[in-house]
């Protein structure tokens, strides 16, 4: 309990520095995204290597491993957080405030999750066979989404957001950085407000496969949590850093695929271990590199697939024959 509190005021800590040092609302560069996603993952990694030190090397290996696959995995919200920002016409320079306050509230929410997922697998062995399937499953319908080349262009708000709307208005335009106004003596939401909302609550879906799949890597919740906080924490900078690099990542869908189905499959024979079927477990060690490999080779194809079709447009557009605009009398006439 000492450790959990301890835990959770040092993060209340850095949260509370953090959320300081950006009050005012401004346009972040790409310098400012640079040096705080370094300062979270230099955080992460020091908190790893504090684990070693103090815990022993196996703790040190599932964070890392966690930690690792969180963070791949939380990319993908990315493209989601684009599309929610685009869909309430955000402010650029109110989008830091919105990004900090709904990745806190995503916190609480996969809180909640790792309690819950952390009581059902110490009262019932066999749930690693379901999260293992569900993992496969995920794995399996991200490749044919993939492979599908359809783009989601559009977000629709979940039922909780859409209730919450209803029942308390919303102010027809933002004010600054307030969450509530009144308006004709009723206290209604600013759109900054549900824009925070649809970023929390929007992660729930995301959680649905990342906390099993951190579960196939560690059963320590102590572990879990924090490997999910230092992940989620820097994904506000990371979110400026690499927005104009999210459509260059064509192959992450297949990167990430493998990964959960390669936990799946670990999850699985961690349950038949578990129910005396003497079949090899993968070692911690040997997750980690499969991980940070396929996340390598994904991040490279990706670009190398990328540059390969802005020439191809480039060669197309060069080749293709251009229509001389008719600016005559007659023409302009009619």
């Amino acid at each position: 309990m000492t450790l959990w509190v301890l835990t959770i005021l040092g993060l209340g800590a850095l949260i509370g520095a953090d959320f300081f040092i950006g009050r005012k609302p401004h346009d972040v560069s790409v310098k400012e995204a640079g040096i705080w996603t370094i300062v979270w993952i230099v955080l992460a990694a020091l908190f790893g290597l504090g684990l070693l030190v103090f815990g022993n090397s196996q703790a040190s290996g599932e964070f890392f491993a966690g930690y690792v696959t969180e963070k791949s995995l939380s990319v993908d919200n990315l493209f989601v957080f684009v599309l929610i920002m685009a869909k309430f016409s955000v402010p650029s320079h109110l989008q830091q405030r919105v990004l900090l306050v709904g990745v806190l509230i995503a916190l609480v929410l996969r809180a909640i999750f790792i309690a819950a997922g952390a009581a059902i697998i110490a009262s019932f062995s066999w749930v690693f066979y379901l999260f293992g399937a569900f993992l496969i499953y995920t794995a399996w319908k991200l490749i044919q989404e993939a492979r599908s080349d359809e783009e989601e262009d559009d977000w629709e708000e979940n039922r909780l957001l859409g209730t919450v709307e209803k029942k308390f208005g919303v102010a027809d335009r933002y004010h600054g950085t307030k969450l509530f106004i009144v308006n004709n003596g009723k206290r209604v939401l600013t759109p900054l407000m549900v824009v925070m909302l649809a970023i929390g609550t929007t992660d729930i879906l995301f959680a649905l496969d990342s906390i099993p799949a951190i579960f196939g890597l560690t059963q320590d919740p102590y572990i879990v949590f924090t490997a999910n906080a230092f992940a989620l924490m820097g994904l506000r900078q990371l979110y400026f850093l690499i927005g104009g690099l999210l459509k260059k990542l064509v192959h992450l869908s297949y990167g990430l695929s493998v990964i959960l189905g390669f936990i799946g499959v670990k999850l699985v024979l961690h349950a038949l271990h578990e129910s005396g079927v003497h079949v090899p477990e993968i070692t911690i060690p040997f997750s980690l590199a499969v991980i940070g490999g396929v996340l390598v080779i994904t991040t490279i194809t990706s670009l190398i697939a990328s540059r390969r079709q802005a020439q191809r447009e480039a060669a197309e557009a060069a080749a293709s024959p251009t229509v001389p605009e008719d600016t005559s009398k007659d023409s302009v006439e009619a």
